[in-house]
């Protein structure tokens, strides 16, 4: 194999870090199988290439770096002191590739493959459980990494990639985004038991214009929903209390520090009175978020396909 020392890297200072990865990335499994084998033959064997299709590629590393990787003698070689210092972090490098490839092809796996789904948090606790056990009869192996969080946070993860799927209210409209409107759910004004209301059952949100609310902080759905409601009931809400989670404010309410416009809870609350709104009409619209011209694996698709077949009887 001729070998021409270059005296400098071909790699300037300036453009080194942009662009060694580039230079090294597809020449480290020629690289690990030579320093393997000791030998050009049959590593260009192994790797299906021509003998001298790989001596040119390891002269060139070695250009590249400025550094003597083999000592050559024949057709056989061996590692200087620098190759076996580079053959360590090659070997641990292209594990590291290997066992990322595993990790993509696992989770595309058809069967057992998996789903990043998020959901808000007031759908944890009956919603989402009993959608993936229906899911799962007849998909048992598919694996779900479950995110819970406010719609604005998850669509931020959906973007960044870090979800396939997300159920989030109100249903987003962005141009990056597809959506599909699933179900509603009706909210209730949640006041305390010993509330001068407590005694209805239903009642118009305009009677509450006086009360001192708890709602969830600003960026939350809910909030976003419970502020448009009461602008169209014809007041701005005197908040109180801000909190992240459904159940905190139910126990607030409880405790006779405000009221609260509320999904159902998975569980009666004591302490509590749930009134029906007649006026407006309190809804949230619940839907299932993803990012447009993605490809889905298998799992993700089938579990898209469940979703949607569940329009109008999800939150059942």
């Amino acid at each position: 194999m001729a070998h021409q020392h270059s005296s400098q890297p071909r790699l300037s200072p300036g453009s080194y870090e942009e662009d060694i990865r580039a230079v090294l990335a597809p020449r480290l499994a020629y690289f690990e199988a030579v320093a393997r084998h000791e030998h050009v033959t049959r590593a260009a064997h192994e790797l299906g290439v021509p003998q001298s299709t790989l001596s040119r590629a390891m002269v060139r590393l070695e250009q590249d770096l400025g550094v003597a990787l083999f000592a050559r003698k024949g057709r056989t070689v061996s590692l200087t002191p620098a190759g076996r210092t580079f053959l360590g972090s090659a070997e641990r490098a292209l594990a590291e590739v290997e066992k990322a490839a595993d990790s993509v092809r696992a989770d595309a796996d058809p069967t057992a493959g998996r789903v990043a789904f998020g959901f808000l948090h007031t759908m944890g606790s009956e919603t989402v459980p009993a959608l993936i056990r229906a899911f799962r009869a007849d998909h048992p192996r598919v694996r779900f990494q479950l995110v819970q969080n406010y719609g604005e946070a998850m669509i931020e993860r959906l973007r960044a990639g870090g979800l396939d799927l997300c159920l989030t209210s109100p249903v987003p409209d962005a141009p990056d985004l597809v959506t599909r409107r699933l179900d509603e759910q009706r909210l209730r004004l949640v006041v305390p038991d010993d509330h001068r209301l407590a005694t209805r059952r239903r009642i118009r949100l305009a009677e509450a214009a006086d009360e001192t609310f708890v709602t969830l902080e600003p960026g939350y759905g809910l909030r976003r929903i419970t502020d448009d409601l009461c602008t169209e009931a014809g007041f701005v809400p005197r908040v109180a209390f801000e909190g992240e989670e459904a159940e905190t404010l139910r126990g607030l309410v409880a405790a006779g520090l405000g009221v609260a416009l509320l999904p159902p809870p998975a569980v009666a609350r004591p302490g509590v009175v749930e009134l029906t709104v007649t006026a407006p009409r309190a809804v949230r619209e619940i839907g299932v978020a993803w990012l447009d011209g993605h490809p889905d694996t298998a799992p993700v698709a089938a579990f898209k396909k469940f979703l949607l077949g569940r329009r109008g009887s999800l939150l059942a």
